[in-house]
C-alpha cells in the first residue's frame, strides 16, 4: 500500500490564454505537514481550487490516497476526504459557533438521518442531533472555543473565526486538510497558538495537511517539506530549510 496521500501529475489550468498553473507535480506523504508557498499571484490558491473541484483542470491529473479525483465536483471531492479553509473566512455568520461545526458533520455516515425521520421528529432525529452536538463540542474544545459555542460566529474575534473555520473543515473527517493562509491577520501570539494547534491535529487525527502561508516563521516552524510556485510553475521543492535558502526562491520573493 502506498504511503502517498496526494499526488498531482502535470496538473494545470488555462483561463483563455493565461496559464494560471502548469505542469505542477507534488507528492505528499500520509500524515505529512507540507507547505505550498510563493509570491502573490504565483498560483497557490488556484492549485487549491483544482484540488477541491472549484475549477476543473485543463491538463494533468491528481490522486488522493491512490484514487483519481480529477474533474469531480466539490461535494464528491469532500466526501472522498479533502477539506479546506479559505483566504477570506467563510463562515455561516448568523449561525452559532456549534452549528457551524455541526454543518460539517453531516458528511459522516454515523450522523445520517433520513428526511422522514427528521420531518416527523422521531426519536432517531433527536439521538443523532445530540450525538452531533457532542462531537461538535469535542472539536471546539481542541480550539479553545467550547465556551463560545452558543455565540453567533460573526461575534467571534478574527483569530477565533479562523480557528472555527478549521474546526468545521475537520468535522467533515478529511484525510487531507488544505489550509489557505491560516495565519492571515493574526498577531504573533495567535500565530504561535495556531502553530501548536496545527501540530496537534496533524498528530492526533493522523491527518495530512497542506498549507499555503506567507508567514515564513510559521512555514519554517511546522512544514517538513515545501513546494514553491512562481508564475504558475514549480520553482523549487524539497526539505523546508533547503528550499527557504534556495537563491532562486529568495530572488522570487524579494527580487534581484
Amino acid at each position: 500500500m502506498s504511503d502517498i496521500m496526494l499526488k498531482t501529475e502535470n496538473l494545470g489550468i488555462t483561463f483563455g490564454g493565461l496559464k494560471a498553473a502548469q505542469d505542477v507535480n507534488i507528492e505528499i506523504k500520509k500524515k505529512q505537514l507540507y507547505g505550498l508557498i510563493g509570491p502573490n499571484g504565483a498560483g497557490k490558491t488556484t492549485i487549491f481550487n483544482l484540488l477541491t473541484g472549484v475549477y476543473k483542470p485543463t491538463a494533468g491529473k491528481f490522486y488522493l490516497d491512490g484514487e483519481e479525483l480529477t474533474g469531480k465536483n466539490q461535494e464528491a471531492i469532500n466526501r472522498k476526504g479533502i477539506a479546506r479553509t479559505f483566504q477570506n473566512i467563510r463562515l455561516f455568520n448568523n449561525m452559532t459557533v456549534v452549528r457551524n461545526v455541526m454543518v460539517g458533520l453531516h458528511n459522516n455516515p454515523e450522523f445520517k438521518c433520513n428526511p422522514f425521520v427528521s420531518a416527523f421528529r422521531l426519536p432517531r432525529h433527536f439521538k443523532v442531533e445530540k450525538a452531533m452536538r457532542e462531537r461538535a463540542k469535542e472539536l471546539l474544545r481542541i480550539f479553545g472555543l467550547e465556551d463560545e459555542r452558543n455565540s453567533l460566529a460573526c461575534n467571534l474575534p478574527y483569530g477565533k473565526q479562523r480557528k472555527l473555520e478549521i474546526a468545521r473543515a475537520l468535522a467533515t473527517n478529511p484525510k487531507l486538510l488544505l489550509l489557505d493562509e491560516p495565519a492571515a491577520g493574526m498577531n504573533p501570539q495567535e500565530t504561535e497558538e495556531l502553530m501548536d494547534t496545527i501540530r496537534f491535529i496533524n498528530k492526533e487525527f493522523d491527518l495530512t495537511i497542506l498549507l499555503i502561508e506567507h508567514d515564513m516563521k510559521l512555514v519554517g516552524g511546522i512544514c517538513e517539506e515545501l513546494t514553491v510556485l512562481n508564475f504558475g510553475k514549480v520553482l523549487a521543492e524539497g526539505e523546508t530549510k533547503e528550499v527557504l535558502n534556495n537563491p532562486e526562491v529568495i530572488k522570487a520573493y524579494i527580487g534581484d
